[in-house]
């Protein structure tokens, strides 16, 4: 059969495949990065059946998978909001880094995989998943509670420490020295820092020029300019997830929300390509090695998660049960974890990491939804106060983020 044929069939089995797969887990009524990731592993080396011709294929969409997350997730803040959160917020980003990051850093140093892959595992493990975050927080009604701007404050500030901790990663996975690596982190934080002050100070003259009323002109012109940027950022060893990042930050008001309405199918498409292309280089006979491991560290992050969610509930004033549902909201793991992953896995660094980050995300994403619903009427009943009833507010109109913060599967994403 020639070539091209049979990348057609390929192809159009695995997108088949995903769309089938999206929608038992929307019957299920939980994320389809579970499903995704058991593809990936089915198809790729040791799985039942390997793909062959539209493997490199895959390989480019999962690249543009991860430039489209990053984008969308720019387009979701203003950088008068990230610079809000970071000023007032800028504590419980620190205890969330801290609790968080350093388990997983333990662990790769404990299995002897080195400072590297202890820099990559503490990255899989401080980072939240907001698509599964922001579908619980929709399904429970909880957008309106008092903690969930505490929430939402958190995830912000992992999203814009992301446009730091890319480029390190970048920098020592590729090998480059600590010259080399200091000029790159010196490159992306001045390129994050002027981006943020255009944003500021010029954002509506951006989103004017971007602007049209052509809903094919604005897609071409965003999508454009967010690759255009992404390309020349990674020439630069900065990152092209970072680039994407900036760029959806610069936009805002009516051009960034018509761009997030035309993107998102996009970015669903590619997104779960990319899942699948992070499972299709997972072996997955290499995963009953380290499943153990991987359980351990779910386990004690799920506790570092609710102890960084309650202490920042507790710090902006808000009840018991209030801190106990922000910390039971915050322990999904998704897609970011695998975007850290899976450059780690590219750069073929450790064999057993891509494994176990597999194995973690896939206990983590299934089990965080559960936590977001059972961690406080469990602690208050431990606690002896009985299971109270939430104490919901009307949706808070005036919080930005949690307008803004849509869930993954209402518009077909996961954070």
């Amino acid at each position: 059969m020639h070539s091209s044929a049979i990348f057609l069939i390929e192809f159009g089995a695995i997108i088949l495949g995903l769309g089938l797969l999206g929608r038992l887990a929307g019957r299920l009524q939980f994320s389809p990065i579970p499903l995704y990731l058991l593809a990936g592993l089915a198809f790729g080396e040791g799985g039942l059946l390997p793909l062959g011709a539209s493997e490199e294929f895959v390989a480019i969409g999962a690249e543009i998978g991860v430039i489209l997350l990053l984008l969308m997730l720019g387009l979701e803040y203003t950088a008068s909001d990230l610079v809000s959160n970071l000023k007032t917020q800028y504590p419980a980003g620190l205890v969330d880094m801290t609790l968080n990051a350093l388990p997983g850093a333990a662990l790769a140093l404990l299995m002897g995989w080195g400072p590297v892959a202890a820099v990559v595992l503490a990255g899989v493990t401080w980072i939240s998943s907001s698509g599964v975050i922001a579908k619980v927080l929709g399904d429970l009604g909880r957008l309106g509670n008092r903690e969930t701007p505490v929430i939402l404050s958190i995830l912000v500030l992992e999203d814009l420490a992301m446009a730091v901790y890319l480029p390190i990663i970048t920098a020592l996975l590729a090998g480059v020295s600590l010259a080399a690596g200091s000029v790159t982190l010196a490159i992306a934080l001045g390129v994050a820092g002027l981006v943020l002050f255009v944003a500021v100070r010029y954002g509506r003259v951006i989103s004017r020029f971007v602007s049209s009323d052509d809903p094919e002109k604005l897609l071409l012109v965003v999508l454009g300019l967010t690759l255009l940027v992404a390309g020349i950022a990674q020439q630069l060893q900065v990152s092209a997830a970072v680039g994407a990042f900036l760029v959806g930050i610069a936009l805002s008001g009516e051009v960034a929300e018509g761009a997030h309405n035309l993107l998102a199918p996009l970015r669903d498409l590619f997104a779960a390509v990319f899942f699948v292309f992070f499972g299709l280089h997972t072996d997955p006979e290499s995963i009953p090695p380290v499943i153990l491991p991987a359980l351990g560290l779910a386990v004690v992050t799920v506790l570092t998660k609710i102890a960084t969610g309650w202490w920042a509930a507790r710090r902006a004033g808000i009840s018991a049960k209030g801190r106990w549902r922000a910390g039971g909201t915050l322990v999904a793991r998704g897609e970011f974890s695998i975007v850290i992953a899976g450059l780690a896995v590219t750069a073929g660094i450790e064999p057993q990491l891509g494994p176990l980050a597999t194995a973690y995300v896939l206990v983590l994403v299934v089990l965080g939804p559960l936590t977001a619903r059972y961690t406080e009427p469990i602690a208050m009943r431990l606690a002896g106060r009985g299971t109270p009833a939430p104490d919901s507010l009307l949706p808070q109109r005036g919080t930005p983020a949690a307008e803004t913060l849509e869930p993954m599967e209402d518009s077909g994403r996961d954070r």
